[in-house]
This record gives structure tokens, sequence and C-alpha cells, in this order.
């Protein structure tokens, strides 16, 4: 007889509690795992912080083709000012050895020793001449992290006034999904960032939003119930909107590290000035001192936008046995032919008709589609990874375009040249792709050597940098020297941009693809060998040009020399009988008498070598003048734009250089 009963004792109820089934909900999953979303560190957190608040605006923005308008304020908070904000007073210190910041007497004395010493040698090396760079102050063991309020501006769509809880307050849920190239990889946006200020100050967002012709301004306060995944709304109400403003405006308060991470935010927002010339950020840190205080201005330098990405459908070789079954779920047909045309790109009638027989007596064109059984599914996927399909095209991809990339690349770091580049599209497993790239010489803040710059959907990525194809590509697949161009001396920038339906990131960190995509590292080669080709021929002639004028100086350096030996030689000879000269013909006949009655002299001759040498040279020295930027005018900057950018245009002309648009109508 078998007892059914459970033991009793310590064994039994380990067993019982080892049983239990327990769920977690998204936002507790991405809260314990927040380095997956880039919330690896207080330092990385605030700059993820700032990456996916700018991306969200810009994507509100681009989402009704309006020119972007982006503020960003990092304010950091004093310990009193924190304090006052989260309504708690400062705890007095009565026992000092409680704390994990206390430090033994022989302790201080050490670190104030160590201190004055460094003080010292930066005082040696100043007066030397040498730079000092101070280095980032770092949290001392014990001292409370920095705490900022991180606010975001822009003049998108903004967000309906029922759907803002949900949008911010609820993991996993937004408008984004679908096949679409799209700047987020998990959905999240602020929500993550909204996770982090509840796990780090206990603060919730600030949202403000209005949308085109609303009369008022949605302000809501809200945070989230991190166990059940839903909005904790605070305050959700409507206020009067005089300003017609259109937008939206995001405020949250979290735990950060600007010292440490000041160079990445500041890259980031470089970098996105770079990829959106169309777009104009302002970007401020407002410290605890007015002299840590930044604030710095990103330009717009064009109206030309790129399209917007389309969504488009899933391509047969790029889906699993779990889409195809959710797609069959999620349809609105009900034949299968109907089906097989309408829900996948590359299929037209005949190649469903086509697939359908192949797949045996047990399918036909007219049969219902929710009928199909798993095994049937199974064969249907087994066809689609063995058939072959036409590569889906490019049209449903926004890349930046080379006239934006160029433009970019010139308002940012000035180089002294610059080439670009825009492969046509191309396929990895199923999705379509397009490479772009840009390589540039010399310029303002650019480093001696290779400086690499990547972007994948048209955001900057600045960390893992190392095993990215486009680092490996730029440095080991490149052979600089055949395009006259010198790997370590010259100041290279290689930008890159990859767009795509999917980006086949590696690491939970989405920082980099990896390099073992071959489709991606021999388009990302090809674009940047297209670039190297251009700057090659430019700096050939700009080496011609040199060489030229070069050539110039050595001739006009020998020209007293040569005047007047031409003049010692054609005197002797104008000395001598006039029967002789005849054998010169008429025409030197005529000069030497000239030589001879004094009407040509030693600087006659010295003054037409002159003009010789001058008048030959005159259109290589002008080339010349225009490739080293001798000529202000040739290198001036110059952008045009129209007064009106609402004025209806007949046509646009574009080029990787510039962008002519004919008006129609006066």
């Amino acid at each position: 007889m078998v007892d059914d009963k459970p033991a009793k004792g310590k064994a039994g109820k380990a067993s019982t509690k080892d049983s239990v089934l327990k769920q977690k909900s998204p936002a507790e999953f991405f809260s314990e795992n927040k380095n997956i979303a880039g919330f690896d560190n207080p330092g990385k957190s605030l700059y993820t912080t700032v990456r996916e608040l700018v991306e969200n605006a810009l994507d509100s923005a681009e989402s009704i083709a309006e020119l972007p308008a982006i503020e960003v304020t990092i304010e950091e908070y004093t310990k009193a000012k924190a304090d006052e904000v989260f309504g708690i007073k400062t705890l007095e210190r009565k026992d000092e050895k409680l704390y994990d910041d206390y430090e033994t007497e022989k302790a201080r004395e050490k670190r104030l020793a160590k201190e004055a010493k460094d003080q010292e040698k930066q005082a040696k090396a100043l007066a030397a001449g040498k730079k000092v760079n101070p280095s980032d102050a770092k949290l001392v063991k014990g001292r409370d992290t920095p705490v900022f309020k991180v606010t975001c501006k822009d003049n998108g769509k903004g967000m309906p006034h029922d759907d803002i809880p949900n949008m911010l307050g609820r993991v996993l849920s937004g408008t984004k999904y679908g096949l679409k190239q799209t700047r987020g990889k998990f959905g999240l946006g602020a929500k993550m960032a909204l996770i982090w200020a509840k796990m780090s100050t206990g603060q919730p967002i600030d949202i403000w939003s209005s949308t085109e012709g609303q009369s008022f301004t949605t302000y809501c306060r809200l945070d989230i119930d991190i166990h059940k995944n839903v909005p904790h709304v605070h305050v959700h109400e409507k206020r009067p909107n005089t300003e017609k403003w259109r937008g939206a405006e995001l405020q949250v308060t979290i735990a950060g590290n600007w010292s440490t991470y000041r160079s990445k935010i500041i890259n980031y927002m470089r970098q996105m000035a770079v990829i959106t010339p169309y777009a104009q950020f302002i970007f401020r840190y407002i410290g605890p001192t007015a002299d840590k205080n930044v604030t710095i201005r990103f330009a717009r330098r064009t109206d030309v936008m790129p399209a917007a990405p389309q969504e488009t459908r899933f391509h047969p070789s790029a889906v699993d046995l779990l889409l195809i079954k959710r797609l069959i779920a999620e349809t609105t047909k009900t034949q299968f032919i109907q089906f097989l045309q309408q829900e996948f790109v590359g299929i037209n009638k005949p190649l469903a008709q086509r697939l359908i027989e192949e797949l045996g007596p047990e399918f036909n064109q007219k049969m219902s589609v929710k009928s199909l059984t798993g095994q049937q599914i199974l064969c249907l996927h087994q066809l689609f990874r063995q058939a072959k399909f036409d590569d889906p095209d490019g049209d449903c991809l926004s890349p930046a375009g080379e006239y934006n990339l160029r433009l970019g690349i010139m308002k940012e770091l000035h180089p002294d040249m610059v080439a670009t580049y825009q492969g046509s599209p191309q396929v990895f497993e199923g999705h379509p792709f397009i490479v772009e790239a840009g390589v540039s010489l010399g310029g303002k803040d650019v480093k001696p050597g290779v400086n690499v710059f990547r972007f994948a959907n048209r955001i900057p990525l600045l960390f893992e940098q190392g095993g990215d194809v486009v680092t490996r590509t730029a440095m080991k697949r490149i052979n600089w020297n055949s395009y006259k161009i010198n790997q370590a001396q010259d100041k290279i920038g290689v930008f890159v941009s990859i767009v795509s339906t999917k980006i086949p990131f590696k690491g939970t960190g989405k920082e980099y693809i990896g390099d073992d995509v071959t489709e991606m590292a021999t388009a990302v080669k090809s674009a940047l060998q297209q670039c190297c080709i251009q700057l090659k021929g430019k700096i050939v002639r700009q080496q011609q040009a040199r060489d030229r004028q070069l050539r110039k100086r050595s001739l006009a350096k020998y020209i007293p020399d040569v005047s007047r030996a031409i003049y010692d030689v054609l005197s002797i000879i104008a000395e001598g009988q006039k029967a002789k000269r005849a054998r010169y013909g008429d025409t030197y006949v005529d000069m030497l008498n000239k030589v001879a009655l004094q009407a040509i002299t030693e600087a006659t001759v010295k003054q037409k070598l002159t003009q010789h040498v001058e008048q030959v040279d005159a259109e290589m020295a002008l080339e010349y003048a225009i490739q080293t930027g001798m000529v202000d005018t040739a290198r001036e900057t110059v952008y045009l734009r129209t007064s009106d950018r609402n004025r209806p245009c007949a046509i646009e002309l574009h080029s990787p250089v510039c962008v002519i648009k004919l008006f129609s109508g006066f």
C-alpha cells in the first residue's frame, strides 16, 4: 500500500516549496536583468536614458515628416537638493565607525599625502607647458550615487491622452512592433528608464504631451507596478494649451555618473548630429556649480529628410514554424492561396500556385488556411527553407542618404576631404539591408589613425567596438596604402551606417554587429573600397597639382641664369655679319636686329620667360589652390535653405553632394 500523503518534516516542506510554480512579469524580468537593455551601472544608465529619450523623440518627429528640434537637459542635484526632492531628511551621523566610508586617522593621512603628491605633479607638468587632463572623479566607497534629472523635449506628434499610461507604464507594449526598420531594439525606450528610476531613486516619470490641433496639454505622472507590469498613475489631467504647442516632454529622475560617461554622452549627441543633419539638438548639462555647466548646440544644416521606413511582409526564407502559425492565426484571408500571396513578400499568384502543387494532393488553392494541421504547416515550412525565392528589395528601408551623410560629416568634423557611397540592397537571412559608408581625411578633433564611427538603423554605436564588423573591416581588410592613405599618420574617419529590418546584433548589450555575418562584411568592405577609390583620385590630383607647382617654382628659380645665357648668345650672333643672320630666317633676323639695336635686352628675355611659365602653369596653379584650400572662396561653407519649406516643389534633383528643388509658380 502506497502512502499518498506528503512526507512530514523538513524534507517534506522543502519538497513542497520547490514545487511551487512562479511567474515573472516582463517589468520584473527587465528590472532583474537591466544590463540587457544597457543599464549596467549608474554611468551607463545615464547614457542609455539619454539615448532612449532622444531616439524616441526623433521617431516621433520623423513619423509626421517634421524636422526634429530636440532639447536634452541633464541637471545634477546636490545632496541637499536631492533630499529636498525626495522629501527626506539627512541623517545626522552619531557613530562614524558605523558607516562604510569611515577611515582611520592613519588612512586619512595617507590619502591626503597622495592627493598632495598628485597636485604637485600636475603643477610641475603645467609649469613645463605640458597638457594635463584631470582624471574624472570616481565614486568614493560609501558615498551616495549622484542623482540627475533628465529632461527631453521634442516637436513630434505627441502622445494621445488616453494612451500615455500604457505607452510608458507597461513593458513590451508599443507601436513599433512589426517587420520594419526601427531605431529601438526591445520596445522598452523610456519604460526602462522609468524602471531604473524606480529602482535607484523611487521617483516617477513626468510627461507633458499635446497632439496636432489639441486644445489641451496632457500632464501625467506615473510609475510602474513591477510585479504586475501595469502603470501606477499618480496624476493624469488636461491643462490649457494656450501656446498651441505640439510634441512631448519627458522628465525622469535617476541615479547616474556624469563624470565617467560625460565623453560618451557628448560623443553620442555629436554622432547623432552626423547621421541626422536635418535635426537640431540642444544639449545642456547643469552642474552643482555654474563653472561645470555645459551647453552644446548642434545646428540643423538641411531640410532634406530621408523617407520614412515602411512596414513590410516577411520573406519566406526568413520565417520559422512559430511565425508561420502566428501569421495563420492573425490573417484575415480565408483561402490558402490568398494567404501565401498577401502574407509573404516575393510570392505572386503563379508562384503560389506552383508552391501549392509542390506540396502535394493534401493541399489545394481554395482550402481554408485555418484548417491547416500541424503536419501540413511543417511541410510548408520545409518547402520555404528549400525553395528558391527572389530576394526582397530595399524599398521598405530608409537610409540616411549620401547627401545627409556627407553633410553631417562636413558639419561636425570639417574634414579636408570626404567621400561617400551607398551600396545597393543586399539580403541577410531573408532580410534586406543597405550599407552606407563615408571616409574622410583630416578634420577637427580627429586623432591620427583610423577613427571608426558606426551606425545601425541611423543610431550611433559607441560600445563593444573591437569585435564589430565595421572595425575589423577598416583595420584588417582595407589596404590603406594602396589608396595613397597613411594609416598611421593621416586623420582617417570611417563612417558606416547599416539599415535593415533586422540588425544581427551580438551580445546582450546590442552594441555591435558580429564579424561572422559574411553578407554584411562583404558589403561593408565594398562600400569602404568605393569611398577609398574616390579619395585616391582626389589625392592623386592633389599630388599632381603640388608637383606641378613645385616644377613651376624650380623653373622660376632658373629664369635669371637662363635669361642671361640666352641674351649672351643672341648678342654674339647679332654682332656677326648680316649675311650670316639670313640663314636663321626672317623671324629670327628681325629679332637679332632688335638685339643689335638694344630693343631687346636681358630684362626683355627674362620678362618673356616669366610670362611663359606663368601662362603655362596658370590652370595648374588654380587647380592646386583649390585642392589645397588656398582659395578661400572655394573653402567657404555655404548652406542654402528654402525660405518656406511648405511651398510646393515641382521636382527634386538629388545628387551625392546636393539637392536642387525646382519650385512651381511664383
